[in-house]
């Protein structure tokens, strides 16, 4: 088995892998959501509770949709959070 120096090179080898791959880019899309939506949160000044009243939920729900490893956002859920926080949702097929 091949050892590895740095993680960048052993993701670059997985990444040839088309069932990896696919893995790989569907968490990256729900993390960087997930980062995103706690940047922006910040930015704007607001606690994680401060949101919840914003989308009438608990803080609970706020904290788990800036969970990176949260895959279960639905799009109805991000055009909610997207109103609250004055942003445009976009989304394209590429």
């Amino acid at each position: 088995m091949k050892t590895y120096r740095r993680f960048r090179d052993r993701l670059k080898v997985d990444l040839k892998d088309p069932a990896f791959k696919q893995a790989f880019e569907k968490e990256e899309i729900f993390a960087s959501l997930a980062i995103q939506i706690a940047q922006i949160r910040q930015k704007q000044g607001l606690s994680q509770r401060d949101l919840a009243k914003r989308l009438k939920t608990t803080q609970q729900t706020v904290s788990r949709l800036e969970d990176t490893n949260n895959t279960s956002l639905s799009l109805n859920t991000l055009l909610k959070l997207a109103n609250v926080l004055h942003k445009q949702v976009k989304i394209e097929l590429v």
